[in-house]
């Protein structure tokens, strides 16, 4: 049998620097930004003709232009190539997130302080880019987490940009997915170049307001570079799974929860912190025997070696806090105490009980699976209606409620040295 070694420390044992492979997923090298800043300017310089020179470079494939984008064709064919089943399981997990987002939407509000009206209100953004990974697997998933909360907040112009496989083809899922859903332009672009040619433009694809998706260390440092000049939603890297469990958790369920983050990819991460000794050797123990005769093995394993630990803690207390300095994407949380818990935790998603692993998240809550990963929740939100849309305030003022705030202003005024921002509310008395 294959030995897998997940790393392991005590909360005592832990380097100070125990979740930097985390971050360096996330700020990669000066060697990945030159090469991305290189991809990024010559798909400025040349357009199309880059992108078609980049789809053959890193997806293997000869693409004429006019082939870039899906064609009426190409949609028609692949809802023939999928089973009914399939599209069944797409409806509802649109269905999922469309009934969430829409909850999240508020009506107009609208306050009044002593004769001044306050109404804020939302405004859609009129074009987005969403990303979809793919080549190596598909991810309709991701079109619906990124397109639906678009639609609900009113977009009118959604575009997917997706890598194709070596026969220079999308998956025939991610093609339904963004039909269903109403994306209106499908490109077959993948990596930093189709951020790039999102962000500024080419012949054939008109660039957008703001460009949202997870995607590659290179997808992440291209939508960071090109943030000066249009919006993102965050810096969406590898996923990771972080789960705080103590003696009442069940060590197969962690493994098997564990097991499925890795498969996402070797730059996946995946540990658990507890405060029993028994279940971190009972986890340890059966990561060794599934790891090595599941599905994609060999992915697993590496990414477990890489990226797994697992760390025991003498109380609650030390679980928590080395929780929020990692800041997981997903943290599971299998205690006698779950609940009580969420208060004083940090993460992109929190999932509670032994019933909520991430794979519900991903497919069948409703909630968002585009989620800040490498310690930025700690500063960001899941993706949602609301990164679709922009929050106006709109004032109206009586005459009578000017004069109720005249005497503030002009001392406001005269206190910042703006004596003209006085005479312009005096000009009207």
């Amino acid at each position: 049998m294959q030995t897998l070694i997940v790393k392991q420390w005590t909360a005592k044992t832990l380097p100070p620097d125990w979740f930097k492979p985390q971050q360096e997923i996330q700020k990669n090298s000066k060697s990945l930004e030159d090469t991305v800043k290189t991809i990024i300017s010559q798909v400025r310089k040349d357009g199309d003709k880059a992108i078609i020179e980049f789809v053959e470079k890193f997806d293997k494939t000869k693409l004429s232009i006019q082939a870039l984008r899906v064609s009426a064709e190409e949609i028609r064919a692949a809802y023939c190539k999928i089973t009914p089943q399939q599209l069944d399981a797409l409806l509802f997990m649109k269905q999922r997130v469309e009934t969430y987002q829409k909850q999240q939407v508020q009506p107009e509000n609208q306050i009044n302080l002593d004769g001044i009206s306050i109404k804020t209100v939302l405004y859609p953004l009129d074009s987005v880019g969403c990303y979809v990974p793919g080549g190596q697997a598909a991810y309709p998933s991701t079109v619906i987490m990124t397109v639906v909360p678009a639609k609900v907040a009113g977009v009118k112009r959604i575009v997917v940009c997706s890598p194709t496989d070596a026969t220079g083809k999308i998956n025939d899922l991610v093609i339904v997915a963004s039909d269903i859903c109403g994306v209106d332009e499908v490109y077959k672009i993948g990596g930093a170049q189709a951020i790039a040619a999102l962000a500024y433009g080419t012949q054939t694809i008109r660039p957008v307001r703001k460009i949202v998706g997870p995607g590659s260390k290179y997808v992440t440092m291209a939508k960071v570079l090109v943030s000066t000049d249009v919006a993102i939603d965050m810096p969406a890297g590898p996923s990771e799974v972080l789960i705080l469990a103590d003696e009442t958790a069940d060590p197969r369920l962690i493994a098997f929860d564990m097991i499925s983050q890795a498969e996402h990819g070797t730059d996946s991460v995946a540990g658990l912190i507890t405060t029993s000794n028994r279940l971190a050797e009972n986890v340890q123990k059966i990561l060794t025997e599934l790891a090595s005769s599941t599905e994609r093995s060999e992915k697993i394993s590496e990414s477990l070696k890489k990226y797994g630990f697992i760390i025991t803690c003498d109380n609650f207390k030390e679980m928590v806090e080395l929780s929020n300095q990692f800041a997981p994407e997903h943290l599971e949380v299998i205690t006698k105490n779950a609940q009580d818990l969420t208060k004083d935790l940090v993460a992109g998603l929190i999932l509670l009980g032994p019933y909520s692993p991430v794979p519900l998240s991903d497919y069948a809550s409703g909630t968002n699976h585009v989620l800040p990963t490498g310690t930025f929740a700690q500063s960001f939100s899941a993706l949602g209606v609301f990164d679709f849309s922009r929050r106006v305030s709109i004032v109206e003022c009586s005459k009578a409620g000017l004069e109720k705030v005249r005497s503030n202003v002009k001392v406001l005024a005269y206190i910042e040295n703006l004596p003209n921002h006085y005479k312009a509310i005096d000009a009207r008395f």
